[in-house]
């Protein structure tokens, strides 16, 4: 049985709508940025079969440009925003440019060399706090009437961000221009001799993929009021590689799955450790909450063993073969001369 990824928006959005009333919107919209932010790498990894290991340049990059403009200059969030993602596709521009001059491990690394070069101009640029990061960022109000102090306010705001940014992606591996995106993944030479520009299709997909990164970036920055030298590190950028692998690499979906097992194992694994101390008696468990990373490496293996596809490709797989093999049911149809005629199933 095939789920229409139209359906699958909308049951999201439906269990979006209702999650604040029983986990909390911080946890949520925090969830909800690192989703978006694995989705966007799933764009250029999963469709275009490029491997960026420097994302974390325009998640942090539009964080900091975000909460610098709002901070110093006093815009209001809209435009705040908008500097945010604005960096984030120059600076996708100017990266992707430069990276696609190489392919395949070279790639990886040159976006590696060039994310870190950017995360050395902000660790050494004084405006923008050095090893202390960007604090005291204001979330400010929308269109200078909705307070986006309230966290359901800017929870619902933050969904519908990412229930855009999901459509745009949905519209995007769907449309002409996604087309030939997954056909240069799949065969360069190909697609070259059809006479498709494959740099070209790739860099504006890596600039779509920066921006839809840099809005995610630029999200956190106002949901905590603060940005940091991690959200520009290059272990962001594995961690976010990582997100999407587990979740299912080349589903629309799977990355935002992948991104919340992650986030939520950082978040709740000490307090299911002290829980099952509790229950259990035995005192190792409240050593999970500092084990997060050796938990997470098992998991990962698990899923490299056993999910080969991700969380939802396997789901999508088991999916597709039980269709295939469901037996086909005999058909009733009325006769008007002797009543009914079972059909045998074809």
């Amino acid at each position: 049985m095939k789920f229409p990824t139209g359906a699958a928006l909308l049951l999201m959005l439906a269990v979006g709508l209702l999650a604040p009333a029983f986990v909390y919107p911080v946890l949520l919209m925090k969830l909800i940025c690192f989703a978006l932010f694995a989705c966007a790498l799933n764009l250029l990894l999963g469709y275009g079969g490029l491997l960026s290991l420097g994302h974390a340049a325009f998640f942090g990059g539009a964080g900091y440009a975000t909460g610098y403009a709002m901070t110093v200059w006093g815009v209001p969030f809209e435009l705040g925003i908008l500097i945010g993602v604005g960096l984030a596709a120059a600076l996708g521009w100017v990266i992707g440019s430069l990276a696609m001059r190489r392919q395949g491990i070279y790639f990886a690394m040159i976006t590696l060399a060039l994310a870190q070069l950017a995360f050395f101009v902000v660790l050494q640029w004084p405006a923008l706090g050095g090893e202390d990061g960007l604090q005291r960022i204001p979330r400010g109000t929308l269109l200078g009437r909705i307070d986006l102090g309230n966290d359901k306010a800017l929870y619902y705001l933050f969904l519908g961000f990412f229930a855009l940014a999901c459509f745009l992606i949905h519209r995007t591996i769907h449309s002409p221009f996604g087309q030939v995106l997954v056909a240069v993944r799949d065969n360069a030479p190909r697609a070259t001799s059809l006479g498709y520009d494959i740099n070209r299709v790739r860099t504006t997909a890596f600039v779509l993929s920066a921006a839809l990164a840099g809005l995610a970036g630029s999200m956190k920055a106002v949901l905590f009021g603060v940005v940091t030298l991690a959200d520009v590190h290059w272990h962001l950028s594995g961690l976010v590689v990582l997100m999407t692998l587990l979740g299912g690499l080349g589903t629309v979906f799977g990355p935002a799955v992948g991104a919340c097992m992650v986030v939520l194992l950082e978040n709740e694994l000490g307090d299911i450790g002290t829980k099952l101390a509790e229950l259990t008696g035995i005192g190792a468990f409240n050593l999970l909450g500092d084990s997060v990373p050796i938990v997470t490496g098992i998991v990962f293996m698990l899923c490299v063993l056993l999910f080969r596809r991700g969380v939802v490709g396997e789901a999508r797989a088991f999916m597709t073969r039980w269709q295939a093999n469901a037996p086909q049911r005999a058909l009733v149809v009325p006769d008007k001369n002797v009543g009914f005629v079972v059909t045998p199933p074809p």
